[in-house]
């Protein structure tokens, strides 16, 4: 019998600051991924130290809050991860 491990999968990964509460924003975000591409990645919450909200791909930045001053919107990083893992793909309503 064949036991071949599976192909990694990207890991989204979203480190927020516990101290903020911002574990269920994180929480929310990583289920609309998940829904978005519940084959394609694997998403990992991550506590970090005070005041940070990062959104990576791979260890790529796809977003940090203190740059850009606001917390990102589902739409943007479901087309940014789709721009990377999958760029002809239709995200649907999400597209425009």
């Amino acid at each position: 019998m064949d036991t071949a491990p599976a192909p990694q999968r990207p890991l989204v990964a979203i480190r927020y600051c516990p101290k903020c509460r911002w574990l269920t924003r994180a929480a929310w975000l990583a289920q609309e991924l998940l829904i978005t591409f519940p084959d394609a990645i694997d998403v990992l919450l991550s506590p970090g130290e005070s005041g940070v909200f990062d959104v990576t791909l791979d260890g790529a930045l796809l977003f940090s809050r203190a740059a850009a001053e606001r917390f990102p919107e589902p739409k943007e990083l479901k087309q940014a991860i789709r721009d990377r893992i999958d760029p002809d793909r239709s995200l649907g309503h999400s597209d425009r």
